[in-house]
């Protein structure tokens, strides 16, 4: 793989954005290459949790327009990207997963975090989804994860209006759980946490935060 990096230790792996010269910038070549290393974090029995990281200054930048931008529609656009798709991937595994984000973490970028558990990041972090300022719509499922994750107002703000928060504000609002000096290490340290809790324990405690809210009662009997 030319953009992605698997890297294995002990039961945690490693999925490293490998693009540094173009600040991580999500392609077809990479999100092919994200299938194909999350399929992998997937079926590796020994691995117990995952975490999303990044070579060089940026998490990610977003995506390419040039591959990306191209779609006659808005919702041309949305197909084409969900027709081969990571994302699915990880955010349906039943394996933890932390996201170790620094610098830019924009666009596709930040919906990936958005996918993961947990979010940790270092100081100089920004995040946003700069998309309706340029025409489209996040493709990634970014609105549905940014709601779920901080609600509808704050969610409406980011994609609305297509600010970048820091990482102290992001913290604020629940966006990312830490903001940490080396933000690999701690990252790896979380994931190492996770990977001790017993597996069918992880994987239920995960689908379950995943679903639907349901009123108290709904799907239990209520007869003594």
């Amino acid at each position: 793989m030319s953009t992605v990096r698997l890297e294995v230790n002990g039961a945690v792996a490693t999925v490293v954005l490998d693009r540094p010269e173009t600040l991580n910038i999500y392609n077809l070549e990479m999100r092919d290459e994200l299938i194909e290393a999350f399929g992998a974090v997937r079926d590796l029995p020994e691995v117990r949790a995952m975490v999303l990281a990044a070579e060089g200054r940026h998490f990610s930048a977003g995506a390419d327009l040039g591959e990306f931008g191209s779609a006659a529609s808005i919702f041309e656009a949305r197909r084409i990207r969900w027709r081969r798709d990571p994302w699915s991937a990880l955010l349906n595994s039943d394996k933890p997963s932390v996201a170790a984000l620094h610098g830019y973490a924009l666009g596709a970028g930040f919906e990936m975090a958005l996918m993961c558990d947990f979010r940790l990041a270092a100081p100089d972090t920004v995040l946003g989804l700069p998309e309706t300022r340029l025409g489209m719509l996040p493709s990634a499922g970014g609105s549905q994860t940014l709601t779920r994750t901080v609600g509808p107002a704050r969610a409406a703000r980011l994609v609305m209006t297509a600010e970048n928060i820091s990482a102290p504000e992001a913290l604020a609002t629940g966006l990312i759980h830490r903001v940490v000096e080396d933000v690999d290490a701690e990252a790896l340290e979380l994931a190492r946490r996770l990977a001790g809790v017993d597996p069918a324990v992880m994987a239920a405690a995960r689908l379950q935060l995943r679903r639907p809210l349901q009123p108290p009662g709904r799907g239990r009997s209520t007869t003594s």
